[in-house]
């Protein structure tokens, strides 16, 4: 049986919904943030680390985790990519080549709080994308969780 010629553009519209409704949003990035800071002052940093380094809600959700970095610049909890925790924040480049990592640790430190805008490789879509990084100190850590900017 043949599939219709119409029905395959109606087939990839719904795909394409199916993968946005996937994607978490700035919104919900930044509501993480908020109770992973809350979390980190809760209980401590060896716990709350811990925690973010499981890769278990509310800590992550879809393609939203924790990650952090400590005053060395090494990362410290990546619930994401967990085999880059010890390795250097400041080797993260944008799409431009500048240190992601470092960008994230000087707006700490200059307002404890903020969010950086940059293009990153996005590995579900396999494309450059703007993507948002909400960012707060934590204790001597910088913890951020981030998020692609939907289309």
């Amino acid at each position: 049986m043949k599939t219709p010629l119409l029905t395959i553009p109606l087939l990839a519209v719904m795909a394409a919904s199916a993968a946005a409704a996937e994607r978490a949003t700035p919104t919900q990035a930044k509501a993480m943030l908020t109770q992973a800071i809350a979390h980190y002052k809760s209980v401590g940093r060896e716990k709350a680390l811990a925690d973010f380094n499981a890769n278990r809600a509310p800590f992550a959700d879809r393609d939203l985790y924790v990650y952090c970095i400590g005053p060395d610049h090494t990362l410290v909890a990546n619930g994401g990519f967990s085999q880059f925790v010890g390795q250097s924040a400041d080797a993260l480049k944008d799409s431009g080549g500048k240190s992601v990592g470092q960008a994230i640790w000087d707006l700490a430190a200059s307002r404890n709080e903020g969010e950086l805008h940059y293009q990153f490789f996005n590995p579900v879509t396999m494309l450059i994308e703007p993507k948002v990084a909400y960012v707060a100190k934590a204790g001597t850590d910088v913890c951020a969780v981030g998020a692609y900017d939907t289309p």
